[in-house]
């Protein structure tokens, strides 16, 4: 009997489902051994580029809107699901136990025996009993620990993707802090250039006022002049509207109800350094969405190696033990007791073609779950490398815009001095302006999508978020 408790000891604990071993291997080999972008390969990943970015206020930001944004709540609540339905399937490797009482009261009547006297003979008679029963299907090769597998690594990918949705809010919500900050350095602009542009054309309405047409005045200009005031004001009330819309976008990703309550007069912030590129194949073991998708296959390869042990032969035993008596007094008394044990073995014979259909299906789910993650890996690296290239781009196109904005800001001083002088005309002064203007605006909004490749950068490279505690 003691050697009968130790192996079945031995039985439950060699039944414990373990995750499914990872497959990153299928595609590991396809990583390039460095960057084609950048010969930098310092390891590492910057988990902390919310604050780079943005700052205390935008840490803060995005705090907020991990603690109150609905999708948050639901990301954690699919975790929470896969969570317990591992551990349904945990539970059927297990005994189950049921335990019951019942009682029962009847009546018979003899109708056709002989009897003596009025009536039909009759008896009433009672019953009462407890009972327990054990049912148990020993997972001797393992099939419920291969289903259970698989639901662990879903369980896995599930946390994976909630890690990977407070990373994706938090870029959102640092792109539209970032659109927020752009539209008031735009505004500024547009302000200070409406004040340019009404003093520029008192001047020019000054001189067609005298008739000075010698020195530059005339109807034309002092019309196009005009026309420069006006476009602008359309400007300013284009780069108002944008910055209410971003209000409103960081309030929905807040989860705040979009009224356009936020005050922020912020502009846009310096550039921080480069993170760490690293290695593609580290790439593998960091990125969340890689990550996710490895799950993913490991779980449907678990659900194959489950369907191929559907072929073999199943073993149930059951047991049950109890009293029976038609006293309620005696339903505990053991001198009533009853029992029974029963083992069964079941070996499937045919099913239609259930089973091999169901095997092909699952098989079919693995292949296409490879291809999956051999795709999210390949777009990975294009990300990343897309990322990289960009960044060199920006870079040179904002030193170009640098040089630009310095030559025009040059040639404008040099125009309105002229002008002053008699020796300039109106129109190369408004188009000096115009072009400085321009250019100034261009390079603001250059600034931005530095900032935001390199947000694009930071979530490409696996950078994950944690907010600070």
């Amino acid at each position: 009997m003691k050697l009968l408790i130790v192996f079945l000891a031995l039985l439950l604990a060699a039944c414990v489902a373990t995750s499914p071993e990872s497959r990153m291997g299928e595609v590991s080999k396809d990583a390039p051994p460095r960057w084609s972008a950048t010969p930098e390969a310092k390891a590492g990943i910057d988990t902390n580029w919310v604050r780079r970015i943005g700052g205390s206020r935008g840490e803060t930001l995005v705090n907020q809107a991990l603690a109150a944004n609905p999708d948050m709540r639901v990301a954690a609540e699919r975790v929470n699901r896969a969570i317990a339905a591992a551990k349904t399937a945990g539970s059927t490797r297990n005994p189950q136990v049921n335990a019951g009482v019942d009682a029962g009261r009847r009546k018979q009547n003899f109708v056709g025996f002989p009897f003596s006297g009025s009536g039909v003979p009759s008896s009433i008679s009672e019953n009462f009993g407890a009972n327990m029963s054990v049912s148990w299907e020993p997972d001797i090769w393992g099939y419920n620990r291969a289903g259970e597998s698989g639901l662990i690594a879903v369980a896995q990918a599930e946390e994976i993707a909630f890690r990977a949705s407070r990373a994706s809010l938090a870029a959102q919500v640092m792109r539209a802090w970032l659109a927020l900050a752009e539209a008031n350095e735009q505004i500024a602009l547009a302000v200070e250039t409406d004040e340019l542009l009404k003093s520029t054309f008192d001047i020019v309405r000054d001189r067609y006022t005298n008739a000075l047409a010698d020195e530059g005045g005339s109807a034309s200009q002092v019309r196009l002049a005009q026309s420069e005031i006006a476009t602008n004001e359309a400007l300013i009330s284009l780069r108002k509207g944008e910055r209410e819309q971003a209000i409103r976008q960081l309030e929905v990703l807040m989860g705040r109800y979009p009224k356009g309550a936020i005050q922020s007069a912020e502009t846009l912030p310096k550039l921080p350094p480069m993170p760490p590129a690293g290695l593609p194949s580290e790439l593998l073991l960091r990125r969340p969405d890689i990550l996710e998708a490895e799950r993913r296959f490991a779980s449907s390869g678990s659900l194959v190696k489950q369907a191929k042990l559907t072929f073999y032969p199943s073993l149930k035993i059951t047991a049950s033990g109890g009293t029976t008596t038609d006293e309620l007094r005696k339903i505990f008394n053991s001198d009533f007791g009853v029992w029974s044990l029963v083992g069964g073995l079941t070996q499937p014979i045919w099913a239609g073609g259930a089973i091999r259909s169901e095997y092909a299906k699952l098989t079919s789910d693995d292949r296409a779950n490879l291809a999956k993650l051999q795709s999210t890996v390949l777009k990975a690296f294009g990300e990343v490398e897309q990322s990289l290239v960009a960044e060199r781009f920006l870079a040179e196109r904002e030193l170009a815009i640098t040089r630009a904005v310095k030559t025009a800001r040059e040639a404008a001083d040099a125009a309105a001095s002229e002008y002053s002088g008699g020796t300039g005309d109106a129109l190369t002064l408004i188009t000096a302006q115009s072009n400085r203007i321009s250019l100034q605006s261009q390079k603001v909004s250059l600034r931005r999508l530095r900032l935001d490749n390199r947000i694009t950068l930071h979530l490409a490279l696996g950078g994950d978020y944690r907010p600070a505690k």
